[in-house]
């Protein structure tokens, strides 16, 4: 388990470069919000996957072809979400 400013960190850190993020990156802030205590889940299809995280969602479109990096519009949404919760501010 990660600690919070780790964590924080780490969501800064995947701010600053919204073109270079892959679906772990994402799965790993996920999972560590879980093993605080937040309530998170995530449904998974052939074409995404749909993360929850304390009643907010958002989804990450896994079917693209080529690099393992995902859309910076699905990054933005990730954040709005993580500053939504309380985990992320954006300067």
């Amino acid at each position: 388990m990660a600690k919070e400013n780790t964590i924080r960190a780490f969501i800064a850190e995947i701010a600053g470069r919204p073109n270079n993020v892959t679906e772990d990156d994402i799965k790993w802030v996920v999972d560590q919000l879980g093993s605080l205590g937040l309530e998170t889940s995530h449904e998974r299809n052939d074409h995404q996957v749909m993360y929850s995280v304390d009643g907010e969602q958002f989804p990450i479109c896994t079917h693209h072809r080529g690099g393992k990096q995902i859309k910076r519009c699905y990054v933005r949404r990730f954040l709005s979400v993580m500053s939504s919760i309380g985990w992320y501010e954006d300067e």
